[in-house]
């Protein structure tokens, strides 16, 4: 996760795109802003505090999309230039569907801003108790680190597909056939982003209810991931 506090970086109100700002943007970086534009109106109608920062410089290897959080804000991070990684993560998918892919990826960013605006990062559910052998203080640093991050991720995985299933639902099964490919890089069970078990709670008829908030819909599945996580 960058630190948006050392990017030298453009920042600019998305939605819709300010003249100036679109003028010193790429080609490829409107695509992705445009195709992410509905996520990030719904997250600020429900009051997230969200800045997007476009990176001018090139960063290969980086992210293209991430989230950061730096004085009461969500930084979402966009690193495009020069940066063969964007094209990779969506390697294998045609390209009519990038827009639809890109707008999971969004939503997934949208997940771990929300659980940062509310306080909730790294913490479990309300209710929720460990197993005694699993609490904190029972595992390595380093083990405890994986976890955190990967029950994290697992969470914004079902906030993106939460969103996916009420926007796309024709898509639905694409995005979640590419999203476990993309988890699948991640080999050990026990890895940062390996959340296959929770992408497999969302494969079935009736998994989301879209009359709730893809948050309200994300955190059901989530729990029942939690509970076979060690």
């Amino acid at each position: 996760m960058p630190n948006p506090l050392l990017l030298m970086s453009l920042l600019i109100a998305l939605s819709p795109l300010p003249a100036v700002a679109a003028a010193s943007l790429t080609d490829l970086e409107v695509r992705w802003l445009q195709a992410g534009q509905a996520v990030i109106a719904f997250a600020r109608a429900q009051g997230l505090p969200i800045d997007i920062i476009v990176q001018p410089q090139e960063a290969p290897g980086a992210v293209p999309l991430a989230l950061g959080y730096a004085a009461g804000r969500c930084k979402l991070v966009l690193s495009l230039r020069g940066n063969a990684q964007a094209d990779s993560v969506l390697q294998g998918v045609p390209w009519a569907r990038y827009g639809v892919m890109i707008e999971a990826m969004t939503a997934h960013e949208i997940g771990h801003c929300q659980r940062y605006a509310q306080g909730d990062w790294h913490a479990l559910p309300r209710g929720f108790v460990e197993p005694l052998s699993m609490q904190p203080g029972k595992l390595t640093p380093l083990a405890q680190e994986l976890r955190e991050t990967r029950r994290e991720e697992a969470y914004a995985d079902l906030v993106a597909l939460a969103w996916m299933h009420r926007r796309h639902p024709g898509q639905y099964q694409e995005v979640l056939a590419w999203m476990r490919g993309v988890r699948a890089g991640d080999d050990s069970a026990g890895g940062s982003h390996a959340t296959q078990a929770w992408l497999a709670l969302a494969d079935g008829e009736g998994v989301f209810d879209d009359s709730a908030s893809p948050f309200e819909q994300a955190q059901v599945l989530w729990r029942k991931g939690l509970s076979g996580d060690k």
